[in-house]
């Protein structure tokens, strides 16, 4: 990835949209220091606090993750430990982070399992994952994230995978604790849906370009890059045909490649010669609004 930026202030939203591969679980990994081996971040920073997470020790990272920076992960039942119980998997967060112990612990996993919704809470404290459908999972998973009042959530399609009434349930409560925790959120998501009513600025990215960043009802209003555009456009709308939705031509570009300056280009019915030409130039196009491109729309 490169040309990755962008800046959250505290009770924000933020979105990251593209399709699949553009780098945006990538990226909330890479804050979080949790890389696969294979991967490294070589350049850059990420300030977070006054402490730059790329530069920052084992150490340090230790004492932020899960008090300070925290993740949803994308799929809940493979994040959680399948054979310890749930209520011990909060409760190990808090120890970690915490001077709660005995029963001021244990009441404190219960109220977070009551915060996140789920009925019964010294019940399926016990529990453990397998036990649980989707949705509890996936509400587990939200009550380790925000156990420890983070100032920062990360939340990597939170609704995979669940139906589509469980959905808006996590997501009203996800927007519930920000608004109660002052807590920046950045949503890794494919749904604009979401996006249009759930979050304040959109970052989008396609293969590992920030090709655009905008307030969120500005760019949904008019996108300038003709990558958002296509995204747009090739979303499902209430009351759309399927014939009304319009894919996105070709593929995203192999990374292992040499690429020309705008890895949009081999796609782009906007292409000209000057697209070849380094660097890439991002522009202001309106308050907020940047877009990485030489023919914006």
């Amino acid at each position: 990835m490169k040309r990755v930026s962008f800046s959250l202030d505290r009770g924000e939203t933020l979105a990251l949209v593209g399709e699949s591969g553009s780098g945006k679980s990538v990226t909330g990994l890479s804050l979080l220091g949790i890389l696969p081996p294979s991967a490294r971040v070589t350049s850059g920073r990420a300030v977070f606090g006054g402490l730059d997470l790329l530069a920052a020790s084992p150490q340090q990272l230790l004492e932020y993750r899960g008090r300070e920076l925290a993740m949803i992960f994308q799929n809940p039942r493979a994040a959680l430990n399948p054979i310890r119980p749930v209520g011990r998997q909060i409760a190990d967060v808090l120890r970690r982070h915490t001077t709660l112990r005995g029963a001021r612990l244990d009441a404190r996993v219960l109220e977070l399992l009551a915060r996140v919704q789920i009925a019964d809470p010294a019940r399926r404290a016990r529990a453990y994952p397998f036990e649980l459908s989707g949705g509890m999972c996936q509400r587990v998973m939200i009550a380790l994230a925000v156990a420890c009042a983070p100032a920062l959530l990360i939340a990597d399609e939170p609704t995979t995978g669940i139906d589509v009434t469980t959905q808006a349930g996590i997501l009203d409560l996800l927007g519930e604790l920000a608004r109660d925790q002052r807590m920046a959120t950045i949503l890794i998501t494919h749904d604009l849906a979401v996006v249009a009513e759930r979050c304040d600025r959109i970052v989008v990215m396609h293969a590992g370009h920030v090709v655009e960043t905008a307030p969120a009802r500005a760019l949904l209003a008019r996108p300038r890059h003709p990558y958002t555009a296509r995204l747009i456009a090739s979303t499902p709308r209430a009351g759309a045909k399927l014939a009304d939705l319009a894919p996105i031509p070709g593929a995203t570009p192999d990374l292992r490649a040499p690429l020309p300056p705008c890895r949009y280009r081999g796609r782009c019915e906007r292409a000209a010669d000057l697209c070849d030409e380094p660097p890439l130039p991002r522009a202001e196009v309106g308050a907020g609004h940047l877009v990485a491109c030489r023919r914006p729309l």
